[in-house]
């Protein structure tokens, strides 16, 4: 078995708001892959004491934990647990209910001999690569399929759409969010190799329209995750001034990916 991860800053002056972990072997079988894209909020309070790297590691460690130690939970379940383990942690100094307290999308995929299950919230992603070489986007686009009028102030996101019927879900201090995810399970013949992205890695695909999921995929593949990361700078460099393919977008965001190969 094959694994690789590679998760970088945006920003050097800050911290990585990103978390991933791959947990190997699960509760003496298989294994896992957590990956979180922490919600950098604009400015304004959040309710909350705490950053969002320390609600990224909070939420991280309990889904590893988790997601390792509990094959008789199914990884919702999972989700749901380590949400309320976190809101736990910090519901008696902060605003839980503020609609920017910290939070994170996420990717959790966990494989056995037999199968391989999947759980998607929000816009990080997941790839998967069949025996074949066929890749499959698995992803939860919901925030895509918003109307653009909808997402122009943070204030009308917040209001009518951020964890809200209609809207998206992230992971926050609300344990149900955890139904709302894409879940979905394979059988483990079906799959040879794995991606798992958060929405700065995607920006080849995404943002700067350097290949489809199955270039981005071959790129991990044969030159690595540190070779994706590092061509997502040189493109964001290069756009800084026209912001031709960036947009109203940060410059540089926190990128990380994690390939395995089953």
């Amino acid at each position: 078995m094959r694994t690789e991860l590679v998760s970088e800053p945006g920003d050097t002056t800050r911290p990585n708001e990103d978390f991933a972990a791959v947990g190997l072997p699960a509760s003496g079988q298989g294994g896992c892959v957590i990956v979180l894209d922490g919600v950098t909020p604009p400015g304004g309070g959040t309710g909350c004491a705490h950053s969002v790297p320390w609600f990224t590691a909070r939420l991280g460690g309990a889904l590893t934990e988790l997601t390792v130690s509990g094959r008789d939970l199914t990884l919702p379940e999972v989700l749901e647990r380590a949400i309320r383990r976190t809101a736990d942690a910090h519901a008696g100094t902060c605003d839980l209910s503020h609609p920017r307290t910290p939070q994170a999308t996420v990717v959790l995929t966990r494989w056995s001999a037999a199968s391989v299950e999947y759980l998607v919230l929000s816009d990080s992603v997941l790839l998967v690569q069949g025996p074949g070489g066929t890749v499959t986007l698995l992803q939860d686009d919901r925030l895509d399929r918003l109307p653009r009028a909808a997402l122009a102030t943070d204030a009308l996101i917040d209001t009518h759409l951020r964890n809200k019927e209609g809207g998206f879900f992230t992971a926050a201090a609300d344990p149900s969010v955890a139904a709302r995810a894409v879940t979905g399970t394979l059988p483990r013949h079906e799959v040879r190799a794995l991606v798992a992205l958060t929405d700065g890695a995607t920006r080849w695909t995404e943002k700067f329209r350097e290949g489809d999921w199955t270039a981005l995929f071959d790129l991990v593949a044969k030159e690595g995750a540190r070779s994706l990361v590092d061509r997502v700078r040189e493109l964001e460099a290069a756009d800084r001034t026209e912001r031709t393919f960036l947009g109203r977008g940060k410059t540089h965001d926190d990128a990380t990916a994690v390939f395995v190969e089953l």
